[in-house]
């Protein structure tokens, strides 16, 4: 195992990334960064916690649209929490959107809406663990912080040809990238990492021949890169059964908020009967003609889900509900209902 920095390995990364860095509505390209720039800490952040679990494309309207509405992490403090949680919808893991509000309420009261800038100091915040302090660390306040996400882990594998799987290899795969880290462009060394994974070091048909480190790359000297990171055998992902009631009446639906704490905590969603590994037992949140309207599929990270779908007309009274316009609704809902209120509203009653 390497014990110090290859210079000639990082010079090769550092200038492919000055030519190459992708252009994100968060980042400050190298360019701009050698001419005096400084990263807004509050912009990485949000950045760094939208990208948990997801992709650039998928996040990024999520942040121009959080960033637009709340342009300051005071501005967001300040956010009543089902905003925030309705902006947030679609991105999954809302347990992460109340990290967020609780991060940024941290941030406002306790340090004046200024950031810590040490890995230490960030990870005293809410919601913010070790991969969060080391990116914003690194990329907003240059420090040389070891800034290990899954392209990382990826090009670490293949550049070492590092045999054992994941996830068992993971803390092997840290030490090997904390070698490269030095106080030189910290933050530029770390998004050059990622862009390099996202972009040339793909997870299929890596781009070798276009890789400004490929001479160095066991893996590529093996001829195998792309066998690279190893995988252990996944465990079967268990899968559930649950129902979804679409209560409708004079163009709203009838909503409930979910629990705080637990799955989708504190999102708006359509009432539903428990999801259990067997065919559950309905219990209608009030009497009504509920009539079947199709069944969807849903993927959480632990399980799966079959949510049948079924409809009816709402007799007055407020049946414990929230009443909610129909386009409202669709703005705010999370992914598994919005599949369920878009297949009811696909069908007739």
């Amino acid at each position: 195992m390497t014990s110090a920095p290859d210079p000639t390995l990082r010079s090769a990364l550092l200038d492919w990334y000055d030519a190459n860095a992708r252009a994100l509505p968060w980042r400050t390209s190298p360019a701009d960064r050698a001419a005096g720039a400084r990263p807004d800490p509050y912009r990485v952040w949000l950045s760094e916690i939208m990208l948990q679990q997801t992709t650039v494309p998928h996040a990024t309207p999520y942040f121009l649209d959080f960033t637009r509405r709340w342009p300051t992490v005071i501005d967001l403090a300040a956010a009543q929490d089902a905003q925030v949680m309705a902006a947030w919808a679609g991105l999954g893991y809302y347990a992460r959107a109340r990290n967020l509000l609780a991060c940024a309420r941290a941030v406002a009261s306790q340090y004046g809406g200024v950031f810590p800038d040490t890995e230490a100091g960030l990870l005293a915040l809410p919601g913010v663990g070790a991969y969060t302090a080391a990116a914003v660390a690194a990329i907003a306040f240059g420090r040389p912080a070891n800034v290990v996400d899954g392209n990382v882990e990826r090009v670490m594998a293949r550049l070492h040809a590092v045999q054992p799987p994941l996830p068992a290899a993971k803390p092997a795969l840290k030490t090997l990238a904390g070698v490269l880290v030095t106080a030189d462009r910290p933050g530029d060394w770390a998004q050059a990492l990622m862009d390099l994974g996202a972009t040339i070091c793909r997870p299929k048909a890596p781009l070798c021949e276009r890789c400004p480190i490929a001479c160095a790359c066991a893996g590529r000297i093996g001829g195998e890169p792309e066998t690279f990171p190893r995988r252990a055998m996944k465990a079967e992902r268990p899968h559930r059964r649950g129902a979804a009631f679409l209560a409708l009446r004079d163009g709203q639906v009838g909503l409930v908020r979910r629990p705080p704490r637990g799955l989708l905590g504190g999102m708006l969603a359509l009432p539903t009967s428990a999801w259990e590994r067997q065919v559950p037992t309905l219990e209608p949140p009030f009497a009504a003609d509920w009539r079947p309207s199709g069944e969807v599929e849903h993927v959480f990270t632990h399980f799966s889900l079959s949510l049948t779908v079924l409809k009816a007309e709402a007799p007055a009274g407020d049946h414990g509900l929230i009443w909610t316009r129909l386009d409202e609704a669709v703005d705010g809902l999370p992914s598994v209902f919005l599949k369920a209120l878009r297949m009811g509203l696909s069908r007739l009653l």
